[in-house]
């Protein structure tokens, strides 16, 4: 069923933010309607030894990956844990993103056309705040800088297109630092290593899951 759900998303100008959004908002509204099968694709997650790959850990969030398309787009779940605080920042790829749980305060910062690290980070004006809270999508082009705080516990389903670009800028308002950040294939084995979800804490996570009532 995943593959009938996710095969209009396989022919998208992901440069296109309207068409990834109506398309993709689909998908998500079916998944955040229909939770057994979001908990059947949550649920196979430890039995597929790529999505394990793609699946990360830090401190302040988790990422499930539930599908990894051929075309180059995922399907993802996050959960936004304690302590959760944003860096302004762009992406190398347009998402779309629905709210199942929780809420977050976002920032939306204008376009990265002029962006690099020597940009002054404390001069940025912030052009949108609001609050994403359950039930809200959105969907946000690559080229958006933005950042977010989250309510402990919050989760959200994204749908994250191919990479658009090898690298986005991540920006520290507090020290006035930028640096860039780049995909998986120019990363070190070990930057790899530490991101890397174990089993055990997969499992906390799925248990988690599913006392928060989102599967």
């Amino acid at each position: 069923m995943i593959s009938e759900l996710t095969e209009p998303l396989n022919s998208l100008d992901w440069n296109d933010t309207s068409a990834v959004n109506a398309t993709s908002s689909k998908l998500l509204d079916t998944l955040a309607t229909n939770r057994a099968l979001l908990r059947d694709l949550v649920e196979q997650v430890p039995g597929n030894e790529r999505l394990c790959e793609l699946s990360e850990h830090y401190d302040i969030l988790d990422k499930l990956v539930l599908h990894d398309d051929p075309s180059g787009f995922r399907l993802r779940l996050h959960v936004f844990l304690p302590g959760y605080f944003d860096r302004p920042h762009n992406h190398r790829w347009t998402y779309t993103s629905r709210i199942l749980r929780g809420s977050y305060q976002h920032t939306l910062y204008g376009l990265d056309n002029n962006l690099d690290e020597n940009t002054d980070i404390t001069a940025l004006q912030p052009y949108m705040v609001r609050t994403e809270k359950a039930g809200d999508s959105y969907t946000l082009h690559h080229g958006m800088i933005h950042a977010a705080v989250a309510e402990p516990h919050t989760a959200t389903l994204i749908v994250r297109g191919p990479a658009m670009k090898e690298r986005f800028l991540v920006a520290d308002r507090t020290t006035g630092e930028s640096w860039w950040q780049y995909g998986a294939a120019r990363e070190s084995k070990q930057d790899a290593q530490n991101k890397l979800m174990s089993g055990e804490r997969m499992s906390q996570t799925l248990r988690e899951l599913a006392e928060y009532g989102i599967i």
